[in-house]
């Protein structure tokens, strides 16, 4: 299988504004962003999605986002809000088949999404 655009970036094939890694999730900026501050977290083992996650992925799962609300606070978002968004399939939007969860804040959001 063909890696993904999220897994060259995690390898260093394609740049990416990086602002967090460690051994298990990478985030970096949005290159089409939907908001002032648009990043994205994704782990490093290649999830296709939230619905292909299995018992094995819940350590994973689980510090996606924690290390998701992090990074929001690094990138100055705590106090107005931000949304965090994961995307399941193509009527939800996801574009690339490798979990990846979207930190959005900086502007006021809406409800309901889309």
């Amino acid at each position: 299988m063909s890696k993904t655009l999220f897994q060259k970036i995690i390898d260093r094939e394609i740049p990416a504004r990086i602002v967090y890694e460690d051994d298990t999730v990478l985030a970096f900026h949005d290159v089409n962003p939907a908001a002032p501050t648009h990043v994205l977290i994704v782990p490093k083992k290649p999830v296709p999605r939230i619905a292909e996650a299995s018992e094995s992925d819940q350590q994973t799962l689980g510090h996606l986002l924690l290390k998701a609300a992090a990074v929001a606070a690094q990138l100055g978002l705590r106090e107005t809000g931000y949304r965090l968004v994961i995307n399941n399939g193509p009527h939800a939007g996801e574009s690339v088949p490798h979990l990846h969860c979207h930190i959005l804040g900086g502007r006021p959001m809406s409800w309901p999404p889309g």
